[in-house]
């Protein structure tokens, strides 16, 4: 299996950081230098002798790692390294903005009610005064890797019904927000944890690492819609237009930043 990996020996008992995160760390080299993405981890048994640690520990690391996207565990198959993250398109074209193009968004469902309060105070509506929302669901390779909630204040959709079934509601937005001519949009990153909701969505456990990107979206000068999407940190990095590539790793714990879209 390579090259045998010790814990720092004896200076690692005085360290201040728990045991299974000075595992941890060791096993990170490995996982850099001795495997490969999709490749089995050796059982608990042989991975604590070779550390000289109790299972229980391990564990503990595994469980770490499994939460940073490094691991994936399988039933009837074991524990492997997981592949890289995958980048996500956050800017995208005018072509493929609300769901045109060759976009990979479902609908989950729609409806008309307050928004919560931050949101309405950047539509600049009062704080119990219904919107329109369309929550959708973000798929890549077959994964769910991200929701998002768009609100749309009826200023910006008045000729969608009351009426409509969910579906037929968010189309119905949908369509309204793709005729807009923007004069501009922004976006905020920062780090979350998934609730309850948003966790079943995603189909892992509540409190994973999220990535919250909230997208505020201009027209006519004001802001026409506001857009709150949850992405999964253990898979995903976030890019952002054609210049760059932004990575947000689930470790930083700064102040949202704010990002400019590329015109």
């Amino acid at each position: 299996m390579g090259t045998t990996l010790v814990a720092n020996g004896p200076a690692a008992d005085t360290a201040p950081e728990p045991k299974y995160w000075q595992l941890r760390t060791v096993l990170v080299r490995a996982l850099d230098t001795e495997f490969h993405a999709g490749e089995v981890l050796p059982n608990e048994r042989d991975l604590s002798a070779r550390f000289g640690v109790a299972r229980a520990t391990l564990r503990q690391a595994l469980d770490q790692l499994e939460l940073e996207g490094r691991l994936v565990r399988r039933r009837g198959i074991g524990t492997l390294v997981a592949a890289p993250r995958m980048g996500v398109p956050v800017v995208e074209s005018t072509d493929h903005r609300f769901g045109t193009g060759r976009d990979s968004w479902r609908i989950v469902e729609a409806g008309f009610a307050p928004a919560p309060a931050a949101v309405a105070a950047a539509l600049g509506v009062e704080a119990d005064a219904p919107v329109h929302t369309v929550r959708r669901l973000r798929m890549m390779q077959g994964q769910a890797i991200g929701t998002e909630i768009l609100y749309v204040p009826e200023a910006t959709a008045p000729h969608v019904p009351g009426f409509l079934a969910d579906s037929s509601r968010a189309r119905s937005v949908l369509r309204t927000l793709q005729r807009l001519e923007l004069d501009g949009e922004s976006r905020a990153v920062e780090l979350g944890v998934a609730e309850e909701e948003q966790a079943r969505l995603l189909e892992r456990p509540p409190g994973i690492p999220v990535l919250v990107v909230t997208a505020r979206y201009r027209a006519e000068g004001r802001v026409a819609a506001v857009g709150v999407s949850t992405y999964r940190a253990d898979t995903c990095r976030l890019t952002f237009g054609e210049s760059g590539l932004v990575e947000v790793a689930p470790v930083v714990a700064a102040a949202p930043t704010e990002v400019r879209a590329a015109s």
